[in-house]
């Protein structure tokens, strides 16, 4: 992260690159990479889909697996990547 951070350059130039589909995921408390990276991240990706957890953290995908399973499942069923 840190050297992504510190990238130089445009921020987030190399993010725009990426153009195959990309799911991220986080809880809406995420301490150790706060929330907001998600945010950002998905902003900056031109194909990107952003699913944030209530009432989770660092393991939102084991804190609603269910969902997080499900989510994922749709995602790769889409099949455009």
């Amino acid at each position: 992260m840190a050297a992504w951070a510190k990238s130089g350059g445009e921020p987030h130039a190399e993010l725009k690159k990426i153009t195959q589909p990309v799911l991220v995921t986080n809880g809406n408390n995420d301490i150790m990479i706060p929330t907001v990276n998600s945010f950002t991240l998905s902003a900056h990706m031109p194909n990107a889909q952003l699913i944030i957890y209530p009432d989770a953290g660092h393991g939102s995908l084991f804190q609603h697996a269910g969902a997080f399973t499900s989510h994922v499942t749709e995602f790769l069923d889409r099949g455009d990547g």
